[in-house]
């Protein structure tokens, strides 16, 4: 998928609001849209177009999973590099400084009121837009399963990664597992419980604030980002998971007693 540039105006997209799916799919790295009022960051053109900047394929993937799961989608608007929507306002990574080995020339010198600026724009309105749509759900009699779909670089810091799918879990792991199960059995991707990330890592802000004080299914994608360059392999992509994901939510149901 090309670069984003037209998203930007408001900080979260929803998709599908009223679909009857019991997912809800997010994608907090969607875009790497760099609009006004904060510019380009210091960034040239191809630092906008990497992976520092967004998560490529990732949008195209979720967008694709949405439809095939009848599920809402909650995307981002804007680049992580304005504001990462997956950390919280405190973190560091919340506005980095520097990306993999990138420094950030319009990140490097904010003040709290900057920082406040920001959250307020962008941190808060998506955070209470995705919470909205998961309490319609809830109102409904319908427990969502919340499903966050990112993608990683091939290479970090140097070192290649074998990796193809990271299947990531907040303080539940029981979605997790099942996911890794089914796609262990049902794909020849190379799956991998917390890799190359883990809550460890501080990557499951979203999960952690929108999903486990609920008791919410819910379970993070990470997708090699080399396998979902283009809009067809994401349509693959999403044909090969979903079946994957509905096996897993289906498991859980069962040892649960929810409606799948």
């Amino acid at each position: 998928m090309a670069a984003d540039d037209k998203r930007g105006e408001t900080p979260i997209q929803i998709e599908g609001a009223e679909r009857a799916g019991r997912c809800v799919l997010v994608c907090e790295h969607a875009s790497n849209a760099l609009p006004e009022p904060w510019g380009d960051l210091g960034l040239s053109g191809a630092q906008r177009a990497a992976h520092i900047a967004w998560d490529p394929g990732a949008l195209g993937l979720a967008r694709a999973l949405a439809m095939q799961l009848d599920a809402p989608l909650a995307s981002a608007c804007q680049s992580r590099l304005i504001y990462d929507l997956n950390r919280p306002p405190h973190h560091s990574g919340a506005m980095p400084t520097r990306s993999e080995t990138t420094d950030i020339p319009g990140n490097q010198a904010l003040s709290a009121q900057d920082r406040l600026a920001r959250t307020v724009a962008l941190y808060l309105p998506f955070h209470a837009q995705l919470r909205a749509l998961i309490a319609r759900k809830l109102a409904r009699g319908t427990q969502p399963v919340l499903i966050t779909v990112h993608s990683f670089t091939p290479v970090y810091f140097g070192q290649p990664r074998s990796v193809e799918l990271g299947v990531i879990h907040d303080a539940d792991p029981a979605l997790a597992q099942g996911v890794l199960q089914e796609a262990q059995t049902q794909t020849n991707l190379d799956t991998r419980l917390n890799d190359p990330y883990s809550a460890a890592d501080g990557v499951t802000h979203t999960l952690a604030l929108q999903a486990t004080p609920m008791g919410l299914p819910h379970v993070m994608l990470e997708l090699r980002n080399d396998l979902i360059a283009d809009e067809d392999a994401q349509i693959a992509m999403a044909a090969t998971l979903a079946p994957v994901l509905r096996a897993a939510i289906a498991r859980l149901s069962q040892q649960t007693g929810e409606a799948a």
